[in-house]
């Protein structure tokens, strides 16, 4: 099995960071601001943002690489054997809220943790994924990420997709309200059993696409014309991202129990957001549509 090269995994992060702020600000038209940070306790990182940019409202790309002596319970969630270890985590996560309404919110990270103890051989591990969640579903949209998505994990192995979408699917769920966070994609974690080569290579595979499986959404969509009720919609829908990050997302949580960096970790969240008692939308409306037709787990690839 091959061997760990931290050093390698955070250049090509970093990499990977200027590569998808290029590409969004040639979208936007706006500079992302950069934010560099050091953490008490070990580590750092650089935070790019954009907020109130001509197509998106607020954008972050993340990188970190922090260390630690115990490593945190939201990080040893899987494998409870390791809780307690050194540890050292980076990665690069992203959230982006577009103003246009029918440009849909996406997510994206990769990461690679490895853990040490004394007289014991370092256990290290791959995670990742991206998923979309649109306000108002377009099918076309849809299944270019899902095809996307798939092709990414294709050269390593026939059952990664299936496998990794389901995880996504059970993953970005809220279970108080019994409904998907968004239309899916991927969602990967603990993953080295190929060993590092190939788990890092399939990492970067999935890094590498998120360019190609969002950009041309966001490019169709963005100068769609829409009105006061498309934004009031998507002010209630950004709601229930706010509820899935705070209550169930593993990596904000890890963020914060490791001593992170508040602003960073809590950039993912939409600027404008609205909370309404026991709504419903009008039956046989758009927005009606997007629970009906998209907010459910079905294959978006199927002939």
């Amino acid at each position: 099995m091959s061997s760990p090269t931290p050093a390698a995994v955070k250049a090509w992060l970093l990499d990977l960071q200027s590569r998808i702020v290029a590409a969004l600000e040639e979208v936007d038209g706006k500079p992302f601001v950069r934010d560099a940070w050091e953490r008490p306790e070990g580590g750092g990182g650089v935070s790019r943002v954009t907020e109130e940019g001509n197509v998106l409202e607020r954008g972050g790309v993340n990188f970190s690489h922090v260390t630690g002596a115990n490593l945190p319970p939201s990080a040893a969630a899987g494998r409870p054997e390791l809780a307690g270890r050194a540890w050292e985590a980076m990665g690069v996560s992203l959230v982006l809220h577009p103003r246009n309404p029918y440009a849909p919110t996406v997510h994206m990270n990769v990461r690679f943790f490895t853990t040490t103890a004394e007289g014991q051989q370092p256990v290290w591990w791959f995670g990742g994924g991206m998923d979309l969640t649109p306000y108002y579903g377009n099918e076309g949209d849809t299944r270019h990420f899902h095809q996307s998505c798939r092709a990414a994990l294709a050269p390593f192995g026939d059952d990664l997709h299936a496998r990794f979408k389901k995880w996504c699917d059970e993953y970005f769920y809220l279970k108080h309200r019994k409904e998907p966070r968004g239309v899916g994609g991927i969602f990967f974690d603990d993953f080295n059993a190929p060993g590092f080569d190939a788990s890092y290579a399939m990492m970067q595979s999935v890094g590498d696409s998120f360019i190609g499986a969002y950009l041309p959404i966001l490019r169709a969509r963005k100068d769609q014309p829409y009105g006061e009720r498309e934004r009031d919609f998507q002010a209630y829908r950004r709601g229930r991202y706010v509820e899935f990050n705070l209550v169930f997302d593993r990596g904000t949580l890890f963020g914060l129990q490791s001593g992170g960096r508040t602003e960073a970790i809590l950039m993912s969240m939409p600027p404008i957001v609205k909370w309404r008692y026991d709504w419903k939308p009008d039956e046989g409306s758009a927005e009606a549509a997007l629970y009906t037709d998209f907010l459910v787990h079905r294959d978006w690839l199927a002939t």
